[in-house]
């Protein structure tokens, strides 16, 4: 009614929006800004199965474990923020590991917390010309050698009189 909400009240509507992760590395603390949206709780997620007590602000997150338990490392939702006015983008983020360490991470579409190395597209086939060892997630790109030929076009199979690699002139 004061104009605060806006004339249908439709930014006044909590909603609920799912803060990924996915980390290398099991998880002791985490504590990122919000802007776009006002959190008004957190709750869920792997911070909650790990025991996490997740404190939020308008604008502030921080989950921590009062008995030093940890979010295990791998990847699914965080916490679930509930939310009002808008749609929430995090920025700010420090994650702590083990014994307080510091875990350098970063915030990727606004919404998911990564931390580790990323993933590298790639050739992951042995046998292909095309194969690349630091590749961590297969694109699909894999090249091989055409039948009876190596990565480099050199003939593997016998060659006929005619000179044809692999032919059946006698």
């Amino acid at each position: 009614d004061c104009g605060v909400c806006g004339g249908d009240g439709s930014s006044c509507a909590e909603t609920t929006v799912d803060i990924l992760y996915n980390s290398d590395a099991d998880i002791y603390g985490f504590q990122f800004n919000v802007s776009g949206a006002d959190v008004t709780s957190a709750s869920g997620g792997a911070a909650a199965s790990s025991g996490f007590t997740v404190s939020t602000s308008p604008s502030v997150v921080l989950g921590f474990s009062f008995t030093g338990s940890y979010i295990p490392a791998g990847s699914g939702v965080l916490t679930t923020l509930t939310v009002v006015g808008g749609e929430p983008c995090l920025s700010g983020l420090v994650l702590s590991g083990e014994g307080g360490s510091t875990l350098t991470g970063s915030v990727e579409d606004c919404t998911t917390i990564v931390y580790g190395a990323p993933s590298v597209p790639g050739c992951t086939d042995e046998s292909a010309c095309n194969y690349n060892a630091d590749a961590t997630e297969d694109d699909g790109s894999c090249s091989y050698a055409e039948e009876n030929y190596d990565c480099d076009g050199n003939c593997t199979a016998d060659v006929d009189c005619n000179g044809d690699c692999a032919g059946s002139a006698v």
